[in-house]
């Protein structure tokens, strides 16, 4: 009988060991030091299963919140974590690190503020993109990173790929703010945000050249259009569905190569947590080779 217990929990002991392995870990009140922006700066970061205890390097998608969560956002509310292993496990995604920064510190969003004074897009491609990829073993190469994100994130997805499309071999925007659709639009943006700034004509202009994504998306070179692969969802009862609407018309009419998805659903956590999984399938197409 002992001789029978000690086999049984020999057993359990080494599932348990077994089930840990196939574990990741995430780890989401990391930070890195910024000079761009003065202070230091909060990151999520997933590992997939296997990480410790191997020595290959992994694709990497760096995956953007919303206005008003964090680098905890898509780990809490998300729950990137059980998603992504459900992926890796059903083999619809390849085992890929996923990264995630906060942009709702100082002034909240993704973009270089008019004046140029706060530089959150050069933070992330100067000094935390550098980090992550020296610090966690990450595969360097343009086809091995993709961008994604919700909302506020989508339209970081959208301007990051566009601005850098040398950088990213996917982009998934989800329920996506896709900048001012205007000049006046900025105008009477900043004049709500920002009431005790005044900003130059040519700030104003400037800005929305660099954050509307549609004046991006009119401007990408003809030698461009397939440099980044598209995968755009929102919902129906989404209200940023008119400007992801316009968004699919223009790289139509650009002869922009982009899945266009809408499904039934609103602004909300249930819409984008059932929208990962196809998210982590479609960058690793890129990443394995399709």
């Amino acid at each position: 009988m002992k001789k029978s217990i000690s086999i049984t929990v020999g057993g359990f002991l080494l599932a348990t060991q077994l089930l840990m392995a196939q574990s990741g870990k995430v780890f989401d009140n990391l930070s890195v030091p910024s000079k761009i922006l003065k202070s230091d700066r909060k990151f999520a970061i997933y590992l997939p299963p296997n990480y410790e205890t191997s020595q290959r390097t992994y694709p990497v998608l760096y995956l953007l919140h919303g206005a008003g969560d964090d680098q905890t956002g898509w780990v809490q509310f998300g729950e990137v974590q059980h998603i992504a292993e459900k992926a890796f496990s059903d083999g619809t995604a390849t085992p890929m690190i996923i990264v995630m920064p906060d942009a709702n510190t100082g002034t909240r969003g993704y973009a270089n503020d008019p004046k140029n004074e706060w530089r959150y897009e050069d933070f992330f491609f100067q000094e935390l993109m550098p980090y992550v990829e020296k610090t966690y073993r990450i595969k360097t190469e343009k086809r091995f990173r993709a961008v994604a994100g919700l909302s506020m994130g989508g339209g970081g997805s959208f301007t990051y790929a566009l601005h850098h499309p040398e950088l990213f071999s996917s982009a998934c925007p989800l329920s996506a703010a896709t900048g001012p659709l205007t000049l006046e639009d900025v105008k009477a943006q900043l004049k709500r945000t920002k009431p005790d700034v005044t900003y130059t004509d040519a700030e104003m202009e400037a800005y929305y050249k660099r954050q509307s994504v549609l004046e991006l998306i009119k401007n990408v070179p003809d030698d461009q259009k397939k440099a980044v692969r598209w995968y755009i969802d929102c919902g129906d009862d989404d209200f940023l569905f008119e400007g992801n609407s316009l968004v699919h018309i223009a790289m139509r009419k650009k002869e922009i190569p982009h899945e266009f998805r809408i499904h039934d659903g609103g602004h909300t956590w249930t819409y984008w947590r059932k929208a990962l999984p196809t998210v982590l399938s479609f960058v690793s197409d890129a990443f394995h080779q399709y």
